[in-house]
């Protein structure tokens, strides 16, 4: 399992990047060629909250926020996440929100829906899955990192070039910083249509950290970075950080080491809750997880736009 390479992240061009720039022919054609894909359109009605950016934008978090809100607006709703082996993580996480469908097909999944009865789809990830035409198209971006170093695949993190956001109805920019002007300003240049919104980090578990202790925390999340900043927000003391690959299944042998260091360093240990969902078979008293929710900015804008579908 590979961690994500730190030059994607920059915002200048490096030897890397450069190196790379051919390679990214391959996903351009590949994305000239989803054009001419035939969509299927369905009955139920289906959100989609995507990214053009590889991993960590806060896909899974808003996805339980808009099937919290469909909740109150009393639509029989549920949540579509294609199956993935090193993903059990999320769709726990999701699976104790609400009613999960995850077949290593997301048309198969959203036809099982309409079997099912239900009227609404909020599908985690899957805007590159371009055989299906989604009623609301959301994409994610993390408001620290943004487009990163602005390039496709592998020279950078972008599946998808930005000009691709004239094909979209909403951005979200997700994270524990601030929205940058400049930024939106990009989007707008783009598609002047597009409805962008933001989001905040609230810690829901707060009172169960101890502001007077030192910890050491770990994750293998897509951008290990915000979890830290939050905690950091909070004024948590952190003197030691371990990161670990996207979607990372714990050893027995990794969860020990981690457990003895912080023995060593005399630190209280604390993951996200995605990774805790992770550590199986093994003794998790000593080791505390934060539970993360997303405060959507303008969300009664966000609600006009769901009943419109």
């Amino acid at each position: 399992m590979l961690t994500k390479p730190k030059f994607w992240d920059k915002k200048h061009e490096n030897f890397y990047s450069l190196l790379l720039l051919p390679f990214t022919i391959l996903l351009i054609f590949i994305n000239w060629l989803s054009k001419f894909i035939n969509k299927k359109k369905f009955k139920i009605k289906t959100i989609c909250v995507g990214n053009i950016y590889v991993g960590g934008t806060g896909k899974t978090p808003l996805t339980i926020e808009i099937f919290k809100i469909l909740k109150t607006l009393k639509q029989k709703s549920v949540i579509i996440k294609k199956y993935y082996k090193n993903q059990k993580d999320e769709q726990k996480l999701l699976s104790k929100i609400g009613p999960i469908i995850s077949h290593n097909s997301r048309i198969v999944s959203l036809t099982l829906a309409e079997k099912q009865g239900y009227k609404v789809a909020v599908i985690d990830d899957g805007l590159q899955d371009k055989k299906i035409d989604y009623d609301l198209k959301i994409v994610c971006f993390d408001k620290e990192i943004f487009l990163g170093n602005g390039k496709l695949l592998p020279s950078g993190p972008l599946r998808e070039n930005l000009n691709s956001l004239k094909n979209y109805d909403v951005v979200f920019f997700n994270g524990v910083s601030n929205l940058k002007k400049e930024d939106r300003d990009k989007i707008k240049k783009i598609n002047n249509n597009i409805e962008i919104f933001e989001t905040h980090q609230k810690l829901l578990n707060i009172n169960k950290i101890k502001k007077n202790k030192n910890y050491l925390i770990f994750s293998g999340i897509g951008n290990p970075s915000n979890f830290k900043n939050l905690l950091l927000k909070n004024k948590i003391k952190i003197k030691k950080t371990l990161i670990y690959p996207d979607h990372y299944n714990y050893s027995l042998n990794d969860l020990k080491f981690i457990e003895n260091l912080a023995k060593k360093l005399k630190l209280k240990i604390i993951t996200t809750e995605k990774d805790y969902l992770r550590i199986n078979n093994f003794d998790k008293k000593n080791i505390e997880f934060i539970k993360m929710k997303l405060e959507i900015k303008r969300e009664k804008s966000l609600i006009q736009l769901i009943r419109k579908i």
